[in-house]
Parts: structure tokens; C-alpha cells; sequence
């Protein structure tokens, strides 16, 4: 609830004419960032419909050459016009416009330092957050582990919005697309905004399919082998249409 609410202090004062906000923040958005400012705010919004967040409690983020643009600290979706781009360099300096960048912002940018992500989802989802405050690594529930790079781990709490939170992430992601942050939510990333949401969505469904067959008194859900995941990847690698 800190965490929303702060935001949601942060997110007026940066609307409200960005008093705090240096011009030097201030450049001409280019035409691919714009398109790209467009298809975040679709991603940011599709999470709220679909249930994976709660107001403006996860964020979303899109690197455009070296340019991140990242959701507003606190400012509703359906709020976001074409006006509102809000984008920093790798280096965490604001580039573009004058609302006050998520508090997550170090999660995101590291992220695009040290990986070849182009597009970045968090989410306050509740299986998912349920599951990282009980175990540390989901279980091999499902197959479609293998697409997130093997069994997904859940990294240590820390405050949200810290170094140590970001660092902690990374950890849980080596060799991985998604991870658990516990007490807290999902991180996933990937190619394109609908990849990253995408494995979102496809972990948030593996939690909620772990909880759901873990509660049966006097069972234990079987769980896939380390052999029959890779099995899987390989599979993976030959997945969907190809032109």
C-alpha cells in the first residue's frame, strides 16, 4: 500500500506542470518511440483488464535504442495520452517528458544492461506473489517452464524500488526470462512488449496451476524432470510458424 500510495503522490506532482521536472528532460520524441510510447501503454493497460495488476501498482517498460521508455510513477493507464512519453537513458537520466518515472525504474534498467531484453513486465500478480512467499523456486508444474529457461526462481525480498531489489532480481534471473520477486510480484522480459507479457501471463497461469493442484489434501502434484524440461526446450526451439 506504500508503495501505490507514494506513487500516486509522486505521479501528481510530476502532472502537475512537471514544476520539478529540469527542461533539459525535454527532447522531441521520435517517430519509432512514439509508436513504441503507443504499444506500451496498450501493454500497461491489457494488465489491469487481465487481472495482473491492481491500479497502478506494476509497471511496464520498452527500450528504443538506448532509450528507455517506462510507465509514470502513479498516473492511471487509462490517463496516458500520446503527450505523456516518459523515457530515460540506460544511465537512469530522464530524456523524455516530465512526469516522474516509475519507483521501479532500477529493476528495469537493470534488466536492459545486462541482458538483450527490448521490453520489460512487473506485476503485482496474486498467484504468482502467493507462491513467492512460499517456496523458493516454483515448482516444475508445467511444461511451458522450459520457456521461461528452466524452473523460476523467486529472488530475495528487499524494498521496492532499491539497488538491492535489482540486484537480487538479477540473481534470480541468470539464465532465465521471468523470476519471482517475494513478497512482491513477477519480473519477466523478452523480444517484443507482447513476449514479455506474454511470459507474464504464462507464469502468473503456472502459479495459479501449482496452488490450485498442490491444495488437494493427501496428494502431491508430480512434477517434470530436469531431463523432460530440456526435452521440451528443444522442442521449443522449433515452435510456431516460420516464414
Amino acid at each position: 500500500m506504500a508503495e501505490q500510495g507514494q506513487d500516486q503522490r509522486d505521479g501528481r506532482d510530476a502532472r502537475d506542470g512537471g514544476r520539478d521536472a529540469p527542461k533539459a528532460w525535454r527532447r522531441d520524441v521520435l517517430p519509432g518511440e512514439a509508436r513504441a510510447w503507443e504499444a506500451l501503454v496498450a501493454t500497461a493497460r491489457r494488465t489491469v483488464s487481465e487481472g495482473l495488476v491492481v491500479g497502478t501498482s506494476g509497471n511496464v517498460s520498452v527500450r528504443v535504442g538506448d532509450t528507455v521508455l517506462v510507465t509514470p510513477s502513479g498516473v492511471p493507464y487509462d490517463r496516458l495520452t500520446p503527450e505523456d512519453v516518459t523515457g530515460v537513458g540506460l544511465d537512469g537520466r530522464q530524456v523524455l517528458g516530465t512526469l516522474v518515472p516509475t519507483s521501479e525504474l532500477p529493476m528495469h534498467l537493470a534488466v536492459f544492461r545486462s541482458t538483450d531484453a527490448r521490453a520489460v513486465v512487473h506485476t503485482h500478480a496474486v498467484h504468482a506473489t502467493a507462491v513467492s512467499t512460499l517456496v523458493p523456486e516454483l515448482p516444475t508444474i508445467h511444461y511451458m517452464t522450459a520457456a521461461l529457461g528452466g524452473p523460476v526462481r523467486v529472488a530475495p525480498y528487499a524494498t521496492y524500488g532499491s539497488d538491492e531489489l535489482a540486484e537480487n532480481m538479477l540473481r534470480a534471473l541468470a539464465g532465465r526470462t521471468g523470476c519471482l520477486l517475494q513478497n512482491h510480484g513477477t519480473m519477466t522480459y523478452g523480444a517484443t512488449l507482447d513476449q514479455a507479457y506474454d511470459r507474464t501471463a504464462q507464469l502468473e497461469w503456472m502459479c495459479r496451476l501449482w496452488l490450485t493442484a498442490s491444495s488437494v489434501p493427501g496428494l502431491s502434484p508430480s512434477l517434470l524432470s530436469g531431463g523432460q524440461l530440456a526435452e521440451v526446450a528443444e522442442k521449443l526451439r522449433g515452435y510456431g510458424q516460420r516464414g
